[in-house]
């Protein structure tokens, strides 16, 4: 499982950046596409909100790779 970690004094990580951040997507506008077509996984759920904020902790997950926020 691969981890990036949220920025100092950052409580949340939008998923469409998160996405980004983690080098799934190449722009917001393949995130936005990919996360509305019902492709990702959040904690184990299918989540089509590009703006859905993740946490430390939580998981998300985009063909077959899984990565975790961290503080």
């Amino acid at each position: 499982m691969e981890t990036i970690k949220l920025r100092e004094g950052e409580e949340f990580i939008k998923l469409g950046q998160a996405m980004k951040k983690a080098g799934m997507v190449g722009s917001g506008l393949d995130a936005k596409v990919i996360i509305q077509d019902g492709l990702v996984k959040v904690n184990g759920e299918v989540d089509t909100r590009r703006g859905k904020k993740l946490y430390d902790g939580d998981i998300f997950e985009y063909e077959g790779v899984s990565v975790k926020v961290e503080q």
